[in-house]
């Protein structure tokens, strides 16, 4: 039976012998899809006692972050969930506190956070809060303290929350077990007990986590502690497991549908008619029965009805669609019938692929060919910033209607690090795209990252320009160590060297020596970088003067001394 991430967990928050208290600590177990999309979220916070704020940072860090989080895109990594949120929380409590208190040091606090998504846990820490893990009897603090110390007896925070307007975060990810327990503690509490008594505390109380907590602050109290207290604790009861036939039970809910010809009806689309036919899918071009509108009908090839794996990728396909809103992206319309079969419904395009495109313009305009690199760098942009990588950038992937505008229509290879932090009964292998545009880590077995989209852009401009690839022959892991880059004039006289400069970044074999970001590479396609104009295109009488005439001096030397050799004779 299908088992999901499942925690009991208990807390404890008391002033102690103090009038105020200064702590918070909240813990948040969503509803699917939440859950299995973007975890569980425990957090603990100590607002700084000298920081007139104290109070109201801490309890802003954990509402706001429990609110937060869960509020970011699916598709982002935790870790890059937690740091925006973070970081954003760290500026308002800055903000803040110079607004309110006068001063930059007016809202201060600790924090330690806790997401566990998956069969994984993510920790974020900053201050002097702590994060222990009780695995197989063995209590482990996972936290660093971030304190300073003067003449070794009074200790200061070196880094919190507000401090500053900007923060670093510490961030790790471990695996996790059934029956692992994370303790989550204030200074009031982990500095006046110790291992051997939470150990003990814990196990006497292991059916009753609330009871725990209070016995350990209460241990902390008793123990001398003369600060807040506040223990947290989050034992996992069940992890997320299915194996491949569970699996593919749910992803087969949805029958494929039968072959569909013209004038059949499904779901309330008209099929027109088709438009493209592979192994792997097929597009029809349908009329919306409600509204009389056009639509375009993606359907899952009957060759793959019993492979997992493809169906996961299908269904990740939409998902990843209908998460995108971006004019230069094929828009995936949200179903408003109950569906009876697998498919997806996107909009209607009117117009012709990229690679039509080319074909019809074999001399296109140096500025035609810059807008719609433009366009498609919008589009990638939206994936990237999602955290998805498309990685099958080529012109048949890419169209342009009637008006011009030009739209990235194919997710079907898209890499989404959220999803991928999903443990999955089927191997998750990176699906390589089209050869002719594929970056080379792909074929070397490095991660793609949004620098491989870039690359594949920077081909997709090369062909526009030229009609052929950048590299002579499409790529291999056997060539990728012999081949060269071939400069875009040697095709296009018309092209200006900076614009070669450009796109031989892009393309460039080393991922790190390309572009890290898209509006970099759209900067220098516009706009001339002397940096970029390869001392090659120049002529070695130019760029070199000294060694163009040591070179012919070195000629006419030998000339004379052949010509010597042929007299003697």
């Amino acid at each position: 039976m299908t088992s999901k991430l499942t925690i009991s967990a208990g807390q404890c928050n008391e002033a102690g012998i103090k009038a105020k208290n200064d702590d918070a600590c909240g813990i948040f177990a969503p509803e699917e899809p939440l859950l299995t999309n973007k975890g569980i979220a425990a957090l603990i916070a100590d607002g700084v006692s000298s920081s007139e704020g104290g109070r109201e940072a801490s309890e802003a860090c954990v509402k706001g972050f429990l609110n937060d989080y869960f509020s970011t895109p699916d598709s982002w990594t935790v870790k890059t969930s937690g740091q925006r949120v973070l970081g954003a929380l760290n500026r308002w409590l800055h903000g803040k506190g110079q607004h309110v208190f006068g001063h930059a040091h007016g809202m201060i606090t600790t924090l330690s956070a806790i997401v566990i998504k998956s069969a994984t846990a993510h920790l974020f820490h900053i201050g002097d809060t702590r994060i222990y893990r009780l695995q197989n009897n063995e209590l482990e603090c996972l936290t660093r303290d971030h304190q300073m110390w003067s003449s070794g007896e009074k200790s200061f925070l070196s880094r919190a929350m507000g401090a500053d307007i900007s923060v670093e975060i510490d961030y790790r990810s471990i695996p996790v077990e059934v029956g692992d327990l994370f303790l989550l503690t204030t200074d009031g509490v982990h500095e006046f007990i110790n291992n051997a008594e939470i150990k003990k505390l814990l196990h006497d109380n292991a059916s009753n986590h609330d009871r725990a907590a209070k016995e350990i602050v209460s241990r902390a109290l008793e123990n001398g502690s003369h600060d807040n207290v506040t223990c947290q604790i989050i034992k996992i009861e069940q992890l997320p497991f299915q194996n491949e036939e569970e699996f593919y039970s749910q992803l087969t809910e949805l029958p494929f549908p039968p072959p569909l010809e013209e004038g059949m009806i499904i779901d309330g689309y008209k099929i027109l008619h088709e438009i493209h036919a592979s192994s792997r899918t097929q597009v029809y071009v349908a009329l919306d029965t409600e509204n009389d509108e056009k639509v375009i009908i993606k359907t899952p090839s009957v060759n793959y009805e019993d492979d997992a794996e493809y169906i996961d990728r299908f269904l990740n396909e939409e998902w990843a669609g209908r998460r995108i809103n971006r004019t230069n992206v094929l828009k995936v319309l949200e179903p408003h019938r109950r569906r009876r079969f697998l498919y997806y419904v996107t909009e209607y395009i009117e117009g012709r692929s990229l690679r039509q495109w080319i074909n019809d313009n074999p001399e296109p305009s140096l500025i035609d060919v810059r807008g719609i690199v433009e366009q498609i760098a919008m589009g990638l942009r939206a994936f990237h910033r999602l955290e998805m990588i498309h990685q099958d950038l080529k012109p048949e992937n890419i169209m342009i209607d009637t008006h011009g505008t030009v739209k990235i229509i194919d997710f079907g290879s898209a890499k989404i690090a959220g999803i991928q932090e999903i443990n999955k009964p089927i191997a998750q292998d990176q699906l390589l795209g089209t050869l002719d545009f594929a970056a080379p880590e792909y074929f070397i077995g490095e991660s793609p990252t949004n620098r491989s989209d870039i690359f594949s852009l920077g081909v997709t401009a090369y062909q526009m320009l030229t009609g052929k690839l950048p590299y002579g022959d499409p790529l291999s892991q056997r060539t990728i160590n012999r081949v060269r880059y071939i400069p875009v004039k040697t095709y296009n006289s018309q092209v200006p060297d900076w614009v070669d400069g450009a796109i031989r970044k892009a393309v460039s074999l080393n991922p790190q020596r390309r572009y890290s970001l898209l509006s970099e590479f759209i900067h220098d396609l516009n706009h001339p970088n002397a940096a970029l104009v390869s001392s090659e295109s120049e002529p070695l009488l130019k760029r070199n003067p000294l060694a163009f005439w040591q070179g012919f001096s070195l000629l006419l030397a030998a000339l004379n001394i052949y010509l010597i050799y042929l007299l003697s004779q």
